[in-house]
């Protein structure tokens, strides 16, 4: 089930790989303070994620200042510095291997392509206040409008509405 509008984020510990390509530990609780954006995604280098990534990338200027954002996807350390590397991303990457953010935040779901079911991650993306309460959810994100959707909503948010 996902976390719902005024909730409590779950907290997560898991490993991320910044922009420079340097693996660190990143936890949710040291950004209290400050709005933090979790950008759910499939797989590293596939079709729309790098659209959805790249729109990101290529949108910064308006996004950085206004909340620390994080990419998260179940690929390993090694495929998220390939990704970030090939595309230039200016933000990190969270490895979620163990699959312990997408079940928390009830990304982690059965889908159906060609008749054929498997488990993977919902493309989503959850607005963190900084007091650590979800301030917005954007559900079964399209890659191609995600950015102005999220900058929609942090407009919103920072205009108090």
């Amino acid at each position: 089930m996902k976390p719902a509008i005024g909730e409590m984020a779950p907290d997560f510990n898991v490993v991320g790989v910044s922009e420079k390509g340097e693996s660190h530990e990143v936890r949710l609780a040291d950004y209290r303070g400050q709005r933090v954006v979790l950008v759910f995604y499939p797989k590293d280098a596939t079709p729309g994620c790098t659209q959805q990534a790249c729109a990101i990338r290529d949108g910064w200027s308006q996004l950085e200042g206004r909340a620390k954002v994080f990419g998260v996807s179940v690929d390993p350390v090694k495929s998220h510095g390939k990704f970030i590397a090939k595309e230039g991303l200016p933000y990190t990457l969270l490895a979620d291997e163990e699959h312990r953010m997408v079940e928390a935040y009830g990304v982690w779901v059965e889908k159906s392509m060609y008749g054929r079911k498997s488990m993977g991650t919902e493309r989503s993306t959850f607005v963190i206040g900084p007091d650590g309460q979800i301030e917005a959810v954007l559900e079964k994100v399209s890659a191609k409008t995600h950015f102005d959707d999220l900058l929609a909503i942090l407009e919103k948010l920072e205009a108090g509405k």
